[in-house]
């Protein structure tokens, strides 16, 4: 995601934390959250190549849940009855690489899967998806002798030498590559994983669901996890199309790109991890009705839910439903070092925005 410079002096939009509740911070609460969201992180799924992480969503659900996939390959999962519907969409998608090309010396080349720095990942260990399995490789350092500020021509090396050699493993141009990623805790309730982005939207969706007793809500809700939002919006464009004019609201789930780091201006997109999750209330993409926004931060307030709002960077699946005039109200939580291999978060904030999640199926 890009990170532009906005105003903050709109009335209301400055990030605002409240204090994080006894409920957000019981073990039990936060055990769950890292179960759940740990399973989708350590699945790798770049855009295009979604299936096994639609696959764990699918054995996270409660036992009530009917889900369905459609043609484009997002994943529905529907529950209560009648007007208004109301549209919650996480994405499945991460970024990475696809093999463009098989070079005759055994390399390959690839192109990005979505918007980041290819530098992030060069000189790391890489992995080759194929229809047959994983292959291993190493994305390849730049030549140091150029003093080049890029990486230039970006491959993979998987060990072979020739272009028969790399297809006897059977690599194929338009297979994807990522780096190796791994879930891991750090200190207190924060943890780190490539990917956070958007599994921690797609794990307070499946949260949400846990909790919720679709017989009691008042009005048909849609859960949505899409496909290939990372390079187009596409999953969430074709779900736009196939409802309509029948949604009363959007509430895309997604990161938050927050400035609050060692290393950022904080200008601009401040958001502290641990605050809870936040109303994204402006971004490259979207402007949230304020009414809609100040509604929203009554509903926590009332749910006891530690709430932040703020602007940033970036754009969201829920921008795909403005053709059709559905109000676009994102939902996030703070995340540091976006669309990197270190992304870090707070499983606080996780809880957080499951709640929110679940309050606003429920009462909004």
């Amino acid at each position: 995601m890009r990170r532009v410079v906005c105003l903050l002096a709109l009335a209301g939009l400055g990030s605002a934390a409240l204090p994080i509740p006894a409920a957000a911070q019981r073990p039990g609460r936060t055990a769950e959250a890292e179960r759940v969201l740990s399973a989708l992180v350590e699945r790798y799924g770049v855009s295009g190549a979604e299936g096994p992480v639609r696959d764990a969503v699918r054995t996270l659900l409660p036992s009530w849940a009917r889900p369905e996939t459609d043609s484009a390959g997002n994943l529905w999962v529907r529950a209560g009855q009648g007007d208004p519907l109301v549209v919650f969409v996480a994405h499945l998608d991460e970024i990475g690489f696809h093999v463009s090309a098989i070079r005759d010396d055994g390399t390959l080349a690839i192109a990005p899967r979505g918007g980041f720095f290819p530098s992030l990942f060069e000189a790391r260990p890489a992995l080759v998806h194929t229809a047959g399995g994983v292959v291993p490789g190493v994305f390849t350092p730049r030549d140091s002798a150029t003093g080049t500020r890029s990486p230039g021509g970006f491959r993979v090396d998987v060990g072979v030498t020739s272009r028969a050699a790399a297809a006897s493993l059977g690599i194929k141009p338009g297979d994807t590559v990522t780096g190796v990623k791994r879930y891991r805790r750090l200190a207190g309730t924060r943890v780190t994983g490539r990917s956070l982005d958007d599994r921690v939207g797609c794990a307070a969706l499946l949260l949400a669901l846990r909790r919720l007793d679709p017989a009691r809500l008042r009005h048909e809700v849609v859960f949505l996890f899409s496909v290939r939002e990372e390079i187009g919006l596409e999953g969430a464009r074709a779900a736009a199309d196939a409802l309509g004019l029948r949604p009363a609201r959007v509430h895309p789930v997604d990161t938050f790109v927050s400035a609050e780091t060692p290393v950022d201006p904080q200008a601009y997109a401040v958001a502290p991890l641990g605050g809870g999750a936040i109303a994204r209330a402006l971004d490259n993409s979207s402007v949230t009705p304020p009414a809609l926004v100040d509604s929203l931060a009554a509903l926590a307030r009332a749910r006891g839910i530690p709430f932040q709002r703020g602007t940033t960077g970036g754009g969201n699946d829920g921008s795909a439903f403005a053709p059709f005039g559905v109000p676009d109200v994102p939902l996030g939580w703070p995340l540091r070092y976006s669309h990197s291999p270190a992304e870090l978060a707070d499983l606080r904030d996780v809880v957080a925005l499951a709640d929110l999640v679940q309050a606003v199926a429920e009462d909004w």
